[in-house]
């Protein structure tokens, strides 16, 4: 039986207990690595100058109207160094600020990281693999970017490496991706999802709450068709507006037109979406951070670090805890 499934069941067993998951109240992803690996995963982040399809014209121009990779790039990073100097760098940056990490893994986070030649793709991924150091990929990708030989190339690579496969779903709602120009439907993720898991392939969903075109209900709505897909975790990024992108251009011009969530809605919001989410799956993260540069919006500037307490502390208000109202639905009925 699966830790989750022990828990959840001594819980029925104890209803007086706290949750099923102790203090946090949702199932992390931090707690599972560490009994999986012995201890601390820690990711590198590397930039192998990748594009993406919603950029370069194949699927679209101008990218997703809430994107600006420099938002999320590490300042160790630098385009003209190869993967094994990036690799090195971020090291040197790591030890520094988590030290006893366990294991590191590669993380090819910025744009569409299965998007290109095969055999460029198997020689960045191998150029990482071989550094002494790393222990496996974090793979960060669309849905609309993962033929079935890239697949079958990452699960041949997971029979003696961590794999990680970060796949951006954003949102279950397509009115909302067409908003924000997304490029793709739901339906490309629970495609892309489908295919990844049948090979064994461990796959993080990304999912942003407060897009314009989502409505509280479709949100929490999403909650229960990611329930229903074979994922192993979850990332949640809350909408933040970041200076150069188009969205962030929109709301300068028409706040009304890209509402945005209060500090307080934002907690709120995440409790309901987690109360509704599957106890099986794991959250990778709980929200996200803009560096202040670069944020333009919401003005609200609660620190990622005090975001998993405060939601731990929602939960606990309400006596709840991830998937106390989790109710199962067909795989076929997403």
């Amino acid at each position: 039986m699966s830790s989750w499934r022990r828990a959840v069941t001594a819980h029925r067993m104890n209803p007086a207990a706290s949750s099923p998951f102790g203090e946090r109240r949702y199932h992390a992803w931090n707690d599972h690595v560490k009994a999986r690996h012995g201890g601390r995963v820690q990711k590198v982040s590397v930039l192998a100058g990748f594009t993406c399809p919603n950029r370069d014209g194949l699927v679209g121009t101008g990218g997703c109207t809430f994107c600006n990779n420099a938002s999320f790039t590490p300042g160790y990073l630098h385009r003209r160094q190869g993967i094994t100097e990036q690799i090195d760098a971020g090291l040197e940056f790591l030890h520094r600020r988590y030290p006893g990490t366990q294991r590191y893994i590669a993380y090819f986070q910025s744009y569409s990281n299965t998007y290109g030649e095969s055999e460029r793709l198997r020689a960045c991924y191998a150029e990482a693999l071989a550094h002494p150091q790393i222990s496996g990929l974090a793979i960060g990708t669309r849905p609309d970017c993962l033929p079935d030989g890239v697949l079958d190339y990452l699960a041949e690579l997971s029979g003696h490496a961590i794999i990680e496969l970060e796949i951006g779903v954003e949102s279950c709602n397509d009115a909302a991706l067409a908003r924000v120009n997304r490029g793709h439907d739901f339906a490309a993720s629970v495609d892309a999802i489908e295919r990844a898991a049948a090979r064994g392939l461990e796959v993080t969903a990304h999912v942003m709450l407060g897009l314009p075109g989502e409505s509280h209900a479709s949100m929490l709505d999403g909650a229960r068709q990611l329930s229903a897909l074979p994922i192993h975790a979850l990332k949640l990024h809350q909408l933040q507006l970041v200076r150069g992108t188009a969205l962030a251009r929109e709301w300068q011009r028409n706040p009304e037109a890209v509402p945005l969530l209060d500090e307080q809605a934002c907690i709120s919001l995440l409790v309901d979406f987690i109360e509704r989410l599957s106890p099986r799956v794991l959250l990778q993260r709980v929200g996200s951070e803009v560096p202040p540069s670069l944020k333009l919006a919401p003005d609200w500037n609660l620190r990622l670090s005090e975001l998993a307490p405060r939601l731990t502390a929602e939960l606990a208000r309400r006596s709840s805890w991830q998937g106390c109202r989790y109710v199962a639905t067909a795989p076929g009925q997403v």
